[in-house]
């Protein structure tokens, strides 16, 4: 890929960000509330957790899902001002739903 295509950088980092994310360690209810400071854990790497591994078909949910949050806020922007961001919103969203469409990603 070219690094002068704007569109495909701007919506592949929006997408490396939410797989990033959404591969995060689930938070207990009770690990928000807090421990007392005496029961805390402590040394290098006492709080560090293994990460969520997704599966190809949990990726392919979340580009879906950056690709229709596109095309929503796409269908949002109605005022003739908007007509650029918008026409961007939906090729951005063009390449998400490409990368769904090429073989071996279902």
């Amino acid at each position: 890929m070219r690094a002068r295509d704007r569109t495909a950088v701007s919506a592949l980092r929006a997408t490396l960000s939410a797989l990033d994310n959404a591969e995060a360690a689930p938070v207990d209810e009770a690990e928000l509330r807090g421990v007392a400071l005496e029961h805390s854990p402590a040394g290098a790497g006492a709080t560090e957790r293994e990460r969520r591994e997704l599966s190809e078909r949990d990726v392919a949910d979340v580009v879906r899902a950056e690709a229709t949050e596109r095309l929503d806020a796409a269908a949002q922007l109605t005022a003739p001002a908007h007509a650029d961001r918008a026409a961007q919103l939906r090729a951005e969203a063009a390449v998400l739903l490409g990368f769904l469409d090429s073989p071996g990603t279902q």
